[in-house]
């Protein structure tokens, strides 16, 4: 069986990080032959300045973008219909605000070191974009840590430590020496960059392309 190893930067409230990996999961399982495949989860904070109380999120995304109200409108039904069609469930009417996400991207690195990683990534993404809990509050989080069995009492040691939160910022600042200003980014086997949440198609074509490739002698 071949191997991949998918190494993804993102944002937890990204939607089009979910819609993404929703999407790449599905393309593996459509490959004409199984492929093992080995997922890490890498900080981009889309919002690193977001004030603790978060902001509303379509005055982030005026200010931000300088998206209209109608253009807003398009853009939620278009990723709401994109995230169907993934399987997601993007609730728009509970998720009103945008948070600051390095306590979540703090936990993420450490349930890696406990071989949850991806879990808690999926259950940070429902939480968010489907239940619109502020994934800025410790006890949320650390509810959301015990629901897919990491212990509770250490993610919140982890949390008031400055270990991991450095650790963060450095993986941050790799990526983005790397040239990575925007997510998702989805990087295999160290040679391949596949950036944004692109159709079932686009992911198969491109790992269809990947496996035939010679490997490369340089890494991204």
């Amino acid at each position: 069986m071949k191997t991949l190893q998918i190494d993804i930067v993102s944002d937890v409230v990204c939607p089009w990080c979910a819609i993404g990996f929703a999407n790449l999961n599905t393309a593996l399982k459509e490959m004409d032959e199984p492929i093992e495949t080995h997922v890490q989860w890498h900080p981009f904070q889309l919002n690193p300045n977001m004030a603790k109380e978060g902001q509303d999120i379509n005055e982030h995304l005026v200010e931000k973008y300088g998206l209209s109200q109608e253009k807003l409108n398009d853009n939620k039904n278009h990723i709401s219909t994109l995230g169907k069609a993934a399987g997601l469930e993007f609730k728009f009417d509970q998720r009103a605000r945008i948070y600051n996400t390095l306590s979540c991207h703090v936990l993420l690195h450490w349930a890696k070191e406990q071989g949850k990683q991806t879990e808690l990534k999926l259950a940070f993404f429902e939480a968010y974009f489907t239940e619109g809990l502020d994934i800025s509050d410790q006890d949320v989080l650390l509810q959301i840590v015990q629901s897919i069995g990491l212990d509770k009492d250490m993610a919140q040691e982890v949390l008031s430590e400055g270990h991991y939160k450095n650790l963060v910022k450095e993986q941050e600042s790799k990526y983005k020496s790397m040239g990575i200003q925007s997510v998702p980014a989805f990087i295999i086997n160290n040679e391949y960059l596949l950036s944004g949440g692109q159709p079932v198609a686009s992911f198969k074509q491109a790992l269809q392309e990947i496996m035939a490739a010679p490997a490369k002698s340089t890494e991204l």
